[in-house]
Protein backbone atom coordinates (compact mmCIF):
# COMPACT_ATOMS: atom_id res chain seq x y z
CA UNK A 1 0.00 0.00 0.00
CA UNK A 2 1.77 3.09 -1.15
CA UNK A 3 0.82 6.42 0.37
CA UNK A 4 1.47 10.20 -1.07
CA UNK A 5 4.09 11.97 -0.43
CA UNK A 6 1.66 14.36 1.73
CA UNK A 7 0.86 11.70 3.97
CA UNK A 8 4.38 10.57 3.95
CA UNK A 9 5.22 13.78 5.35
CA UNK A 10 2.93 13.56 7.80
CA UNK A 11 4.10 10.37 9.20
CA UNK A 12 7.41 11.92 9.42
CA UNK A 13 6.62 14.61 11.05
CA UNK A 14 4.62 12.74 14.01
CA UNK A 15 8.44 10.83 14.22
CA UNK A 16 9.95 13.96 14.94
CA UNK A 17 11.55 14.22 11.26
CA UNK A 18 11.39 17.87 10.23
CA UNK A 19 9.20 18.78 7.08
CA UNK A 20 9.09 22.37 5.92
CA UNK A 21 4.79 23.88 5.78
CA UNK A 22 2.62 22.69 3.37
CA UNK A 23 -0.65 22.05 2.62
CA UNK A 24 -2.94 19.69 0.15
CA UNK A 25 -5.75 20.65 -1.99
CA UNK A 26 -7.85 19.87 -4.92
CA UNK A 27 -8.77 23.38 -6.15
CA UNK A 28 -6.84 25.66 -8.04
CA UNK A 29 -8.40 28.55 -6.29
CA UNK A 30 -7.87 27.07 -2.62
CA UNK A 31 -4.25 26.89 -3.74
CA UNK A 32 -4.48 31.28 -3.89
CA UNK A 33 -5.23 30.97 -0.11
CA UNK A 34 -2.94 28.47 1.23
CA UNK A 35 0.31 30.26 -1.00
CA UNK A 36 -0.97 33.20 1.04
CA UNK A 37 -1.04 31.27 4.18
CA UNK A 38 2.24 30.10 3.85
CA UNK A 39 3.99 33.21 2.70
CA UNK A 40 3.39 33.60 -0.77
CA UNK A 41 5.94 31.93 -2.64
CA UNK A 42 5.47 28.25 -2.92
CA UNK A 43 6.57 24.88 -4.14
CA UNK A 44 3.12 23.41 -5.92
CA UNK A 45 3.97 19.13 -6.12
CA UNK A 46 1.45 16.59 -7.79
CA UNK A 47 0.75 13.96 -5.65
CA UNK A 48 0.75 10.96 -7.45
CA UNK A 49 1.43 7.38 -6.39
CA UNK A 50 5.05 7.54 -8.76
CA UNK A 51 8.34 8.68 -9.28
CA UNK A 52 9.69 11.99 -11.61
CA UNK A 53 7.47 14.31 -11.09
CA UNK A 54 9.78 17.56 -11.56
CA UNK A 55 10.95 16.22 -14.84
CA UNK A 56 7.37 15.94 -16.23
CA UNK A 57 6.32 18.82 -14.77
CA UNK A 58 4.42 18.41 -11.81
CA UNK A 59 6.55 20.08 -9.68
CA UNK A 60 7.03 23.66 -10.08
CA UNK A 61 7.81 26.96 -8.40
CA UNK A 62 5.38 29.97 -7.82
CA UNK A 63 6.43 33.47 -6.82
CA UNK A 64 2.59 34.58 -5.49
CA UNK A 65 -0.96 33.45 -4.60
CA UNK A 66 -1.91 34.26 -8.20
CA UNK A 67 0.80 32.26 -9.49
CA UNK A 68 0.40 29.22 -7.21
CA UNK A 69 -3.04 29.64 -8.42
CA UNK A 70 -2.61 29.47 -12.21
CA UNK A 71 0.41 26.85 -11.53
CA UNK A 72 -1.82 24.34 -9.66
CA UNK A 73 -4.59 24.87 -12.26
CA UNK A 74 -1.71 23.70 -14.66
CA UNK A 75 -1.31 20.99 -12.53
CA UNK A 76 -4.49 19.40 -11.29
CA UNK A 77 -5.50 16.93 -14.03
CA UNK A 78 -2.07 16.79 -15.71
CA UNK A 79 -1.55 13.03 -16.37
CA UNK A 80 1.78 11.88 -15.43
CA UNK A 81 3.34 8.08 -16.19
CA UNK A 82 -0.67 7.16 -16.47
CA UNK A 83 -1.20 8.95 -13.18
CA UNK A 84 -3.67 11.45 -12.94
CA UNK A 85 -3.48 14.66 -10.80
CA UNK A 86 -6.32 14.77 -8.48
CA UNK A 87 -4.54 16.98 -5.47
CA UNK A 88 -2.13 19.11 -5.41
CA UNK A 89 0.64 20.36 -2.15
CA UNK A 90 1.82 23.53 -2.08
CA UNK A 91 4.94 23.56 0.20
CA UNK A 92 7.11 26.34 1.87
CA UNK A 93 10.54 27.00 -0.23
CA UNK A 94 13.70 26.10 1.21
CA UNK A 95 16.66 27.44 0.95
CA UNK A 96 18.73 24.35 0.32
CA UNK A 97 23.09 24.01 0.85
CA UNK A 98 23.27 19.82 0.45
CA UNK A 99 20.81 17.31 -0.77
CA UNK A 100 21.29 13.73 0.21
CA UNK A 101 19.22 10.48 -0.28
CA UNK A 102 18.31 7.73 2.55
CA UNK A 103 15.97 5.09 2.66
CA UNK A 104 15.31 1.92 3.64
CA UNK A 105 13.56 -1.17 2.15
CA UNK A 106 12.86 -4.82 3.12
CA UNK A 107 15.11 -7.36 1.53
CA UNK A 108 13.03 -10.66 1.44
CA UNK A 109 15.65 -13.10 0.24
CA UNK A 110 18.26 -12.32 3.37
CA UNK A 111 15.70 -11.72 5.88
CA UNK A 112 16.21 -8.06 7.01
CA UNK A 113 16.13 -5.06 6.15
CA UNK A 114 18.66 -2.60 3.85
CA UNK A 115 19.64 1.04 4.58
CA UNK A 116 20.89 2.85 1.26
CA UNK A 117 21.95 6.41 1.85
CA UNK A 118 23.66 8.37 -0.51
CA UNK A 119 25.75 12.23 0.41
CA UNK A 120 24.15 12.62 -3.51
CA UNK A 121 20.42 13.20 -3.70
CA UNK A 122 18.04 14.28 -5.82
CA UNK A 123 16.54 13.93 -8.62
CA UNK A 124 19.59 11.94 -10.23
CA UNK A 125 20.25 9.76 -7.71
CA UNK A 126 19.35 7.06 -9.88
CA UNK A 127 21.73 8.54 -12.91
CA UNK A 128 24.32 8.49 -9.68
CA UNK A 129 23.53 4.48 -9.01
CA UNK A 130 24.08 3.71 -12.37
CA UNK A 131 27.00 5.63 -12.65
CA UNK A 132 28.63 5.40 -9.71
CA UNK A 133 27.40 3.15 -7.51
CA UNK A 134 30.30 3.66 -5.17
CA UNK A 135 28.60 6.72 -4.01
CA UNK A 136 25.54 4.76 -2.68
CA UNK A 137 26.05 2.97 0.55
CA UNK A 138 24.13 -0.21 1.11
CA UNK A 139 24.28 -1.00 4.89
CA UNK A 140 22.29 -4.42 6.17
CA UNK A 141 20.24 -4.26 9.02
CA UNK A 142 19.21 -6.76 11.44
CA UNK A 143 15.24 -6.25 12.30
CA UNK A 144 16.19 -7.49 15.63
CA UNK A 145 18.76 -4.76 16.80
CA UNK A 146 17.68 -2.09 14.32
CA UNK A 147 18.98 1.12 13.70
CA UNK A 148 20.13 2.60 16.98
CA UNK A 149 22.67 5.62 17.12
CA UNK A 150 25.05 3.68 16.53
CA UNK A 151 24.05 2.21 13.82
CA UNK A 152 23.04 5.53 12.23
CA UNK A 153 26.30 6.43 12.81
CA UNK A 154 27.68 4.18 10.43
CA UNK A 155 25.03 4.60 7.91
CA UNK A 156 26.33 8.04 8.12
CA UNK A 157 30.06 7.27 7.57
CA UNK A 158 29.76 5.03 5.24
CA UNK A 159 27.27 7.22 2.83
CA UNK A 160 29.44 10.15 3.40
CA UNK A 161 26.45 12.00 5.39
CA UNK A 162 26.89 14.71 7.70
CA UNK A 163 26.46 13.89 11.58
CA UNK A 164 23.41 15.96 12.26
CA UNK A 165 21.39 12.94 9.72
CA UNK A 166 22.28 10.29 12.65
CA UNK A 167 19.41 11.55 14.29
CA UNK A 168 16.89 11.08 10.92
CA UNK A 169 18.04 7.70 10.30
CA UNK A 170 17.19 6.62 14.20
CA UNK A 171 13.38 8.38 13.37
CA UNK A 172 13.48 6.98 10.20
CA UNK A 173 13.72 3.40 11.22
CA UNK A 174 10.96 4.61 13.85
CA UNK A 175 8.56 5.48 11.14
CA UNK A 176 9.75 1.77 9.14
CA UNK A 177 8.72 0.24 12.67
CA UNK A 178 6.26 1.21 13.68
CA UNK A 179 3.88 2.08 10.94
CA UNK A 180 4.37 -1.39 9.54
CA UNK A 181 6.16 -0.03 6.15
CA UNK A 182 8.50 -1.91 3.74
CA UNK A 183 9.81 0.75 2.36
CA UNK A 184 10.42 4.24 3.90
CA UNK A 185 12.57 6.75 1.30
CA UNK A 186 13.55 10.50 1.54
CA UNK A 187 14.68 12.20 -1.24
CA UNK A 188 15.89 14.78 -0.80
CA UNK A 189 16.94 14.98 2.58
CA UNK A 190 18.34 18.64 2.72
CA UNK A 191 20.52 20.77 4.43
CA UNK A 192 19.48 24.27 5.04
CA UNK A 193 21.70 27.24 4.50
CA UNK A 194 20.85 28.13 8.17
CA UNK A 195 21.94 23.60 9.03
CA UNK A 196 18.49 22.20 9.57
CA UNK A 197 18.24 19.04 8.42
CA UNK A 198 14.54 18.49 6.43
CA UNK A 199 13.10 15.85 4.57
CA UNK A 200 11.58 17.52 1.45
CA UNK A 201 10.01 14.68 -0.14
CA UNK A 202 8.70 11.03 1.01
CA UNK A 203 7.67 7.73 -0.24
CA UNK A 204 6.33 5.26 2.40
CA UNK A 205 5.33 1.89 1.29
CA UNK A 206 3.08 -0.10 4.10
CA UNK A 207 2.74 -3.85 4.42
CA UNK A 208 -0.25 -5.57 2.74
CA UNK A 209 -0.61 -8.52 5.64
CA UNK A 210 -0.35 -4.99 8.23
CA UNK A 211 -3.54 -3.59 6.55
CA UNK A 212 -5.30 -4.26 9.18
CA UNK A 213 -3.36 -2.31 11.58
CA UNK A 214 -3.46 0.81 9.17
CA UNK A 215 -7.09 1.58 8.91
CA UNK A 216 -6.38 5.42 9.39
CA UNK A 217 -5.51 5.30 5.22
CA UNK A 218 -8.97 4.11 4.63
CA UNK A 219 -9.85 1.26 1.68
CA UNK A 220 -9.06 4.29 -1.27
CA UNK A 221 -5.92 4.61 0.12
CA UNK A 222 -4.93 0.41 -0.81
CA UNK A 223 -5.48 1.25 -4.25
CA UNK A 224 -3.06 1.11 -7.11
CA UNK A 225 -2.96 4.60 -9.49
CA UNK A 226 -0.73 2.56 -11.84
CA UNK A 227 -2.56 0.06 -14.22
CA UNK A 228 0.22 -2.20 -14.50
CA UNK A 229 1.04 -2.02 -10.83
CA UNK A 230 -3.08 -2.83 -10.18
CA UNK A 231 -3.17 -5.67 -12.57
CA UNK A 232 -0.30 -7.28 -11.27
CA UNK A 233 -1.82 -7.12 -7.84
CA UNK A 234 -5.32 -8.77 -9.04
CA UNK A 235 -2.79 -11.55 -9.83
CA UNK A 236 -0.32 -11.80 -6.50
CA UNK A 237 2.14 -10.79 -8.10
CA UNK A 238 4.86 -8.81 -6.30
CA UNK A 239 5.59 -6.09 -9.01
CA UNK A 240 6.66 -2.06 -9.30
CA UNK A 241 6.50 -0.08 -11.95
CA UNK A 242 9.67 1.74 -13.21
CA UNK A 243 10.85 3.92 -15.96
CA UNK A 244 13.04 1.70 -17.90
CA UNK A 245 12.90 -0.67 -20.93
CA UNK A 246 14.20 -3.94 -19.47
CA UNK A 247 11.47 -6.09 -17.83
CA UNK A 248 12.85 -7.72 -14.67
CA UNK A 249 11.73 -11.26 -13.39
CA UNK A 250 13.81 -12.89 -10.45
CA UNK A 251 12.93 -15.00 -7.42
CA UNK A 252 14.03 -13.44 -4.19
CA UNK A 253 13.83 -9.33 -3.41
CA UNK A 254 17.29 -9.19 -2.59
CA UNK A 255 18.56 -11.02 -6.13
CA UNK A 256 15.61 -8.53 -8.25
CA UNK A 257 17.52 -5.33 -6.45
CA UNK A 258 20.76 -6.64 -7.47
CA UNK A 259 19.83 -7.40 -11.04
CA UNK A 260 18.18 -4.00 -11.19
CA UNK A 261 21.56 -2.57 -10.96
CA UNK A 262 23.64 -4.82 -12.75
CA UNK A 263 21.34 -4.03 -15.82
CA UNK A 264 21.69 -0.08 -15.14
CA UNK A 265 25.58 -1.02 -15.07
CA UNK A 266 24.82 -2.48 -18.46
CA UNK A 267 23.80 0.86 -20.35
CA UNK A 268 19.92 0.41 -19.72
CA UNK A 269 17.03 1.06 -17.33
CA UNK A 270 14.96 -1.28 -15.51
CA UNK A 271 11.31 -1.26 -16.41
CA UNK A 272 9.91 -2.81 -13.49
CA UNK A 273 10.37 -5.06 -9.98
CA UNK A 274 9.47 -8.51 -10.09
CA UNK A 275 9.65 -11.16 -7.63
CA UNK A 276 8.45 -14.45 -7.90
CA UNK A 277 9.87 -15.42 -5.04
CA UNK A 278 9.80 -19.18 -4.51
CA UNK A 279 7.45 -19.59 -7.26
CA UNK A 280 8.01 -19.72 -10.51
CA UNK A 281 5.05 -22.28 -11.78
CA UNK A 282 3.49 -22.10 -15.28
CA UNK A 283 1.00 -19.64 -13.89
CA UNK A 284 3.04 -17.16 -12.15
CA UNK A 285 5.87 -17.14 -15.12
CA UNK A 286 2.73 -16.41 -17.63
CA UNK A 287 1.29 -13.67 -15.06
CA UNK A 288 4.87 -12.28 -15.07
CA UNK A 289 5.21 -12.31 -18.88
CA UNK A 290 1.74 -11.08 -18.94
CA UNK A 291 2.08 -7.71 -17.21
CA UNK A 292 5.60 -6.99 -18.35
CA UNK A 293 4.99 -7.29 -21.70
CA UNK A 294 1.74 -5.19 -21.28
CA UNK A 295 3.78 -2.12 -20.75
CA UNK A 296 4.65 -0.16 -24.00
CA UNK A 297 7.88 0.97 -22.67
CA UNK A 298 9.49 -2.87 -22.50
CA UNK A 299 11.78 -3.66 -25.33
CA UNK A 300 13.26 -6.93 -24.06
CA UNK A 301 12.86 -9.03 -20.64
CA UNK A 302 15.46 -10.30 -18.83
CA UNK A 303 14.44 -13.85 -16.27
CA UNK A 304 17.19 -14.58 -13.68
CA UNK A 305 16.55 -16.88 -11.24
CA UNK A 306 19.04 -18.59 -8.80
CA UNK A 307 17.63 -22.23 -7.96
CA UNK A 308 17.73 -23.26 -4.64
CA UNK A 309 14.32 -24.68 -2.97
CA UNK A 310 12.65 -23.97 -6.42
CA UNK A 311 14.90 -25.79 -8.94
CA UNK A 312 15.86 -24.32 -12.19
CA UNK A 313 14.35 -27.05 -14.06
CA UNK A 314 11.14 -26.19 -12.32
CA UNK A 315 11.80 -22.95 -13.79
CA UNK A 316 12.34 -24.00 -17.28
CA UNK A 317 9.32 -25.99 -17.02
CA UNK A 318 7.44 -22.82 -16.38
CA UNK A 319 8.65 -20.91 -18.97
CA UNK A 320 7.95 -23.39 -21.66
CA UNK A 321 4.52 -23.49 -20.39
CA UNK A 322 4.13 -19.82 -20.23
CA UNK A 323 5.25 -19.55 -23.67
CA UNK A 324 2.16 -21.69 -24.91
CA UNK A 325 -0.44 -19.30 -23.29
CA UNK A 326 1.21 -15.97 -23.59
CA UNK A 327 2.58 -14.09 -27.23
CA UNK A 328 6.16 -13.11 -26.58
CA UNK A 329 6.38 -10.42 -28.59
CA UNK A 330 9.74 -9.13 -27.12
CA UNK A 331 13.43 -10.89 -26.81
CA UNK A 332 13.68 -12.68 -23.45
CA UNK A 333 16.64 -13.38 -22.08
CA UNK A 334 17.85 -16.14 -19.59
CA UNK A 335 20.21 -16.98 -16.91
CA UNK A 336 19.30 -19.83 -14.73
CA UNK A 337 22.22 -20.72 -11.93
CA UNK A 338 22.04 -23.48 -9.13
CA UNK A 339 19.72 -25.74 -7.96
CA UNK A 340 19.05 -28.31 -11.99
CA UNK A 341 20.38 -25.29 -14.16
CA UNK A 342 22.18 -27.50 -16.52
CA UNK A 343 18.57 -29.63 -16.79
CA UNK A 344 16.45 -25.94 -17.08
CA UNK A 345 18.74 -25.15 -19.88
CA UNK A 346 18.38 -28.27 -22.01
CA UNK A 347 14.46 -27.80 -21.62
CA UNK A 348 14.94 -24.30 -22.79
CA UNK A 349 17.05 -25.23 -25.47
CA UNK A 350 14.64 -28.13 -26.22
CA UNK A 351 11.64 -25.62 -26.52
CA UNK A 352 14.07 -23.39 -29.34
CA UNK A 353 11.99 -20.22 -29.04
CA UNK A 354 13.35 -17.71 -31.54
CA UNK A 355 13.07 -14.96 -29.25
CA UNK A 356 14.38 -16.53 -26.29
CA UNK A 357 18.30 -16.58 -25.48
CA UNK A 358 20.29 -17.93 -22.24
CA UNK A 359 23.54 -16.94 -21.16
CA UNK A 360 25.21 -18.60 -18.16
CA UNK A 361 26.05 -15.54 -15.96
CA UNK A 362 24.02 -12.30 -14.74
CA UNK A 363 26.38 -9.90 -15.87
CA UNK A 364 26.44 -11.58 -19.29
CA UNK A 365 22.55 -11.91 -19.55
CA UNK A 366 22.01 -8.11 -18.51
CA UNK A 367 24.81 -7.19 -21.03
CA UNK A 368 22.24 -8.93 -23.84
CA UNK A 369 19.21 -7.67 -22.04
CA UNK A 370 20.39 -4.49 -22.14
CA UNK A 371 21.88 -5.06 -25.94
CA UNK A 372 18.43 -5.94 -27.30
CA UNK A 373 16.61 -3.11 -25.22
CA UNK A 374 19.03 -0.70 -26.63
CA UNK A 375 18.55 -1.90 -30.32
CA UNK A 376 14.51 -1.49 -30.30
Amino acid sequence: MDLYEHQARELFEEHGILVPRAEVTDSSKEAREIARRLGGRVVVKAQVKTGGRGKAGGVKLAADPAAAELTARQILGMDIKGHTVGKVMLAQPVDIEAEFYVSYVLDRAAGRFLAIASAEGGMEIEEVAATRPQAVARVPVDPDKGVTSAKAAEITEAAGLPPQTVDVLVRLWEVLTREDAVLVEVNPLVRTAQGQILALDGKVTLDDNARFRQTRWGEQESSHDDPLEAAAAAKGLNYVKLDGEVGVIGNGAGLVMSTLDVVAGCGARPANFLDIGGGASAQIMADGLSVILSDPAVKSVFVNVFGGITACDAVADGIVQALDTVQLTKPLVVRLDGNNAVRGRAILDGRAHPLVQQATTMDGAALRAAELANAG
